[in-house]
């Protein structure tokens, strides 16, 4: 029940912004839902899948938007410093990404373990839920993999493509301390750009339109 799932997942997340995770039921969830409590355990299997899956949600939807950004029409070196700026910006406004790429998780927010728990689940987003959660480390490798993809092409020189790795991987792990301690004056396009090579837009512009 895609829709369901989606739905108690939405509650849950509103539940968890407005009260510690530890006082939020699941007969409230499931009534903000509009579903049975029924339907969200078998969704869920019980409260730490719920909270396994809302994690595993909102780390998806943070990489999604990695992805758009690195997709935009710019040299990589803007497009590195939108994701910067992207990163930033999710963090800010949504406490279980800034967590995730933290690892800060607070006694208000679900916790769930990172590594794989035991799943019966007959749901298979529910399965995967149950896997590996993102470490803060994973987070960067994810980033630095997708800006490699999104930055270089079949004819991006070995050369290139390291330098390019070097340079995502220099943007998230920068990215990260921003979010842990924010610039006073609020630009981090601004420590992007004097921290990346000028000839990385071009390397990664022309490799995509080979």
């Amino acid at each position: 029940m895609p829709a369901a799932r989606e739905s108690l997942l939405d509650a849950a997340f509103a539940a968890s912004t407005s009260r510690p995770w530890s006082a939020v039921r699941m007969v409230d969830v499931a009534a903000a839902a509009g579903v049975s409590r029924q339907t969200l355990y078998n969704e869920f299997g019980s409260k730490e899948g719920l909270s396994r899956a809302l994690v595993r949600r909102e780390a998806d939807a943070y990489l999604v938007g990695v992805e758009r950004v690195l997709a935009a029409p710019a040299e990589g070196r803007d497009r590195l410093a939108a994701l910067a700026e992207w990163t930033v910006s999710a963090a800010r406004n949504n406490p279980l990404v800034r967590a995730l790429l933290t690892g800060c998780w607070g006694e208000r927010l679900p916790a769930p373990t990172l590594s794989a728990v035991p799943s019966s689940s007959a749901v298979p987003a529910q399965r995967r839920a149950d896997g590996p959660l993102p470490s803060p480390s994973d987070l960067v490798t994810l980033v630095r993999d997708r800006a490699v993809a999104a930055l270089s092409g079949p004819g991006t020189t070995k050369p290139d493509l390291l330098e390019i790795a070097r340079s995502a991987e220099l943007v998230a792990r920068l990215s990260l301390s921003c979010v842990a301690a924010p610039p006073a004056d609020g630009s981090v396009t601004d420590l992007v750009r004097t921290a990346l090579p000028r000839q990385l837009g071009r390397q990664g512009q022309s490799a995509q339109s080979r």
